[in-house]
């Protein structure tokens, strides 16, 4: 997969993984192929969690890595080396089950992708899209920390237009390449070659806008290449682990063009969400992990989607390693170091936030009015403080004017629920959480 090349230097990439490839997979196993030792040994204290994480994501039976020490020589057809493994069999790790026509991964698809309050309205949007390409919400552009699911999202997206509108070209690419592919085509002189590769889709997905800081002439071909699709009525959508109000060095007409379409906001999954998101992903890897197991996972990880898949694949490799369920305690040892301490706010300056987005005054949310616009801030307040970052309900309504702590319960399940049918609502938390990042 290229995920394991974009998490590297191109330094490391090329000195652990170049001569590195999976040979086989048997029984549930992968076998990858290393040329030493050394490499071996490196590759297994190294990177052994993020080798298993993306090994999974293209073998969906995985249950455990072997690393095989293979021969230099070329084998013949048939020839074993270790465990019955085949060199012949051989596969460039980067290029695992990616379409090399539009670089799509078949595997990320919507019957994989977990939807909760941290995406709706991110996937919502995207079935629009899907239903009328080109016409709603183009330019699309989602925005969210990394590993929480936005290449997945944009990926299933160009993978089920590719299904319900087969004569439709679809391509997808980072920024870098987009910027790598131009400044070639400039130094050979082939300007028009490049114009004409990029506009001929009928769907341009373009992953990781925010390294565009300062590529000036990048920008201005990017800026072409969206008019092209806009006036064509072809879809065009970008990711950026930032809203584009926030990208450094990124050009007003670029910044104007990114708001006349949508943009939305992947946030961190709420802990239903985990809880879903670990129970889809211990079904696939065919273990029956306790239910128990799976609660303290999501109850404990609060970061993004990939840490919490991590820690779920170190407990399905212990569960393998075993040939046994893993107990409570077992997977509280295992995950122990990888619990991050909780996010810490002042309770004033979420009020702060809250009160600038409504234009309120501070003061009026720790007021006992019943004013409907004042209720719905304090409201939001007591969500905001509890979902993002777990303060206490007794210890928010203390701090918000005396309320009792079942006030707030209240509070907090009404903008819960109102979430799921109120768009306008979502979409104003999710702007309020900006200010937080």
């Amino acid at each position: 997969m290229a995920e394991i090349e974009t998490d590297l230097s191109k330094a490391n990439f090329s000195t652990w993984f170049k001569h590195t490839s999976i040979l086989k997979e048997e029984g549930g196993t992968v076998y990858l192929g290393v040329p030493n030792e050394f490499v071996r040994d490196w590759l297994k204290n190294k990177y052994h969690k993020l080798i298993t994480r993306t090994i999974a994501e293209g073998f969906e039976n995985m249950r455990a890595v072997e690393y095989v020490i293979t021969k230099t020589e070329p084998q013949k057809e048939g020839e074993a080396i270790g465990k019955e493994v085949f060199v012949n069999r051989e596969l460039p790790l980067k290029d695992l089950y990616i379409n090399p026509e539009d670089n799509l991964n078949p595997r990320y698809r919507f019957d994989s992708f977990i939807v909760g309050s941290f995406n709706e309205l991110a996937h919502a949007a995207s079935q629009a899209i899907i239903d009328n390409p080109g016409t709603k919400y183009n330019p699309f552009f989602v925005y969210g920390d990394t590993g929480l699911g936005k290449t997945h999202l944009l990926q299933a997206i160009g993978n089920a237009i590719k299904e319900k509108y087969q004569n439709k070209k679809v391509y997808y690419m980072t920024l870098e390449k987009f910027a790598t592919d131009f400044v070639n085509a400039m130094q050979n002189n082939r300007a028009n070659s490049f114009k004409e590769k990029h506009r001929k889709y009928d769907l341009l997905i373009i992953d990781d806008i925010q390294f565009i800081d300062k590529m000036e002439k990048i920008q201005e071909e990017l800026f072409h290449t969206f008019n092209t699709f806009h006036e064509s009525s072809k879809q065009i959508i970008f990711s950026s682990d930032k809203h584009p109000n926030f990208i450094p060095g990124l050009a007003d007409r670029l910044k104007s063009r990114f708001s006349a379409g949508m943009i939305v906001d992947i946030s961190r999954p709420d802990y239903e969400s985990r809880l879903a998101i670990l129970k889809m992903r211990a079904k696939e890897s065919g273990l029956p992990l306790e239910e128990p197991v799976l609660k303290y996972i999501a109850e404990s990880i609060e970061g993004n989607v990939r840490e919490l898949e991590g820690n779920l694949n170190a407990v399905v490799c212990q569960y393998q390693l075993k040939n046994k369920p893993i107990s409570l305690l077992e997977a509280k040892n295992l995950i122990k170091n990888n619990i991050r301490p909780k996010k810490n706010v002042a309770v004033k300056d979420v009020v702060k936030v809250v009160s600038e987005h409504y234009n309120l005054d501070e003061a009026s949310i720790y007021d006992k009015t019943r004013r409907k616009e004042i209720v719905r801030a304090r409201q939001v307040v007591m969500y905001l403080l509890r979902e993002d970052f777990n303060v206490s309900y007794p210890m928010i309504g203390q701090k918000l004017g005396g309320k009792d702590h079942t006030t707030v319960i209240h509070s907090y399940e009404k903008i819960k629920k109102d979430l799921k049918e109120d768009a306008q609502l979502l979409q104003e938390i999710e702007n309020i959480r900006v200010m937080f990042k």
